[in-house]
């Protein structure tokens, strides 16, 4: 019998709100214990900053400019993470991190993924091995080096599928700052992409436009109504010239201006139909459960329905807390990591042949 490796995954999100962190066990194949779930908020100054440098940096050279505010910037978010680490230690056990640090960059056609966090820092601090940086070698080969989920997806779904609690074929909707999905066969083959826009656009419009963070359960929309000028221009004129051929999508792949002039609840309405036809317009024939942030907002959800013959389901239905799927993956990632299997392939990256990924720090 295949012995199950205990991992702790950090996933701190587009969102930058904050770091979910999770503990699996698990053989790195098919079977899957999830063991440990928490979220830690960022405090609203790094959160801040955050979004600052991310909206500062729209291109390869902006990685230099800003460089110095880059370092001070991964020093705090390690950090944070470490301090999680340390908590969590103290409530479960675990063998090894897989530490997924903050996206600030992410251009596929300049074959460039930046995700920020010091993992030689993280396991002196922790003393825990760690394996971080793992999109490198998918785009060494080839890849866009995202997403990485599906083959959680697939290992979970066989998890599933082996209790009897889903059939198959079946789909896997992330809806985050950017939205992906899994697409599972008859014989567990998967493919996966980035299909559009998640929370990315509505996050952003509202804290442009508003005191809050994101539109709590879809509430704002709720109110407002759609300009159906703007919603077929945006169609027309910059989705499909631009980002209808990518496989992974990066949140400086949409922008907002196009709403300017519009009230609040008026804009967050025509930015959430918007999404949702995006979405909608990349969905197959599967049945699907939902994950991520942007499953509670109701009004995306009910506007995402509409559109779609699909049955939906949230995956909270399946006893999975949805919250921290990506969490768990990360986990998952770096126990492949550690077994030397890949964790990237040619039907969810492009990569030319089946990826390790990660860089393996052994504690000291």
């Amino acid at each position: 019998m295949e012995k199950n490796l205990s991992a702790l995954g950090f996933m701190s999100g587009t969102s930058g709100d904050g770091v979910d962190t999770s503990v699996i066990s698990s053989n790195g194949k098919d079977t899957i214990n999830i063991k440990y779930n928490r979220f830690d908020p960022y405090p609203t100054s790094l959160s801040n900053k955050i979004h600052r440098l991310k909206e500062s940096i729209s291109k390869m050279q902006d990685l230099l400019k800003y460089s110095s505010e880059i370092d001070k910037l991964e020093l705090e978010i390690t950090d944070f993470h470490i301090d999680i680490a340390i908590k969590a230690t103290k409530e479960v056990d675990y063998d090894l991190i897989g530490f997924h640090g903050h996206t600030i960059y992410h251009n596929t056609e300049e074959k460039i993924s930046k995700q920020i966090g010091l993992g030689a820092n993280l396991s002196k601090l922790t003393n825990k091995d760690v394996v971080y940086n793992f999109r490198q070698n998918d785009i060494k080969n080839g890849g866009e080096g995202a997403p990485l989920s599906p083959i959680y997806h697939l290992a979970l779904i066989k998890s599933l599928f082996n209790e009897n609690k889903v059939k198959i074929p079946i789909s896997i909707l992330n809806i985050g700052g950017i939205a992906n999905i899994t697409e599972i066969e008859r014989d567990f083959k998967i493919t996966s992409r980035d299909i559009g826009p998640g929370n990315c656009l509505i996050d952003k419009w509202i804290r442009k436009n508003s005191d809050k963070l994101f539109d709590e359960n879809g509430t704002l929309a709720d109110k407002g109504k759609t300009d159906k000028f703007i919603f077929d221009q945006y169609l027309d004129n910059y989705y499909y010239s631009k980002v209808n051929s990518k496989r992974s999508l990066d949140t400086n792949d949409f922008d907002i201006s196009f709403a300017k002039g519009l009230s609040l609840e008026n804009g967050t309405t025509t930015i959430t139909d918007l999404t949702s036809e995006l979405l909608s317009k990349k969905i197959g024939i599967n049945d699907i459960y939902i994950c991520g942030g942007g499953r509670k907002n109701k009004y995306l959800i009910n506007s995402l329905k509409k559109k779609i013959n699909n049955k939906l389901y949230f995956i909270d239905d399946l006893n999975i807390d949805g919250d921290y799927i990506e969490s768990q993956a990360f986990a998952f990632l770096a126990i492949r990591s550690y077994l030397g299997l890949p964790i990237s392939f040619p039907s969810t990256t492009n990569c030319k042949k089946p990826s390790i990924g990660g860089i393996f720090i052994k504690k000291s």
